[in-house]
């Protein structure tokens, strides 16, 4: 299959699943705050953080559940998919210097509207280094 060749519904089963593995750097930490506007001083002021529950900076919650993002789009699934939905819970704190592991696992598969439109449901997770539950969560992935 070519970089730009759509996966096929067809080619997947429930149980199959694929995984995502990267380490949080403060440069990461800074740069999703750039891009997303999202400033508050826990994630980018280290005097605050001090401060706070933690007692240091911890990374944004979205950021972990943006790895689940990319082993759907890029290691799960590929070109032709849609990411249709996520819902997610973050459960514990990242700090700098984690590295996460985030999987996707099918879950269900079905189809609407006289098979046209056909969707894969699957469970998400992002553990840390110390194999700790981060973020869960379930990804819906349309096919069309």
């Amino acid at each position: 299959m070519s970089d730009l060749e759509p996966v096929k519904y067809e080619d997947y089963k429930v149980g199959q699943s694929a995984s995502f593995t990267k380490k949080i750097t403060e440069k990461d930490v800074m740069t999703f705050a750039e891009v997303t506007g999202d400033f508050n001083p826990i994630h980018v002021n280290p005097e605050f953080a001090k401060t706070q529950m933690f007692g240091k900076q911890v990374a944004h919650g979205a950021l972990s559940s943006g790895l689940i993002s990319a082993v759907l789009g890029t290691k799960l699934f590929g070109p032709g998919i849609l990411y249709g939905g996520q819902t997610v819970k973050f459960v514990k704190p990242v700090f700098f210097g984690d590295t996460l592991t985030a999987v996707a696992t099918v879950k269900e598969m079905f189809t609407k509207k006289e098979g046209k439109l056909k969707f894969i449901i699957c469970d998400t997770i992002v553990k840390n280094q110390d194999d700790e539950v981060v973020t869960t969560g379930e990804g819906t992935i349309v096919f069309m």
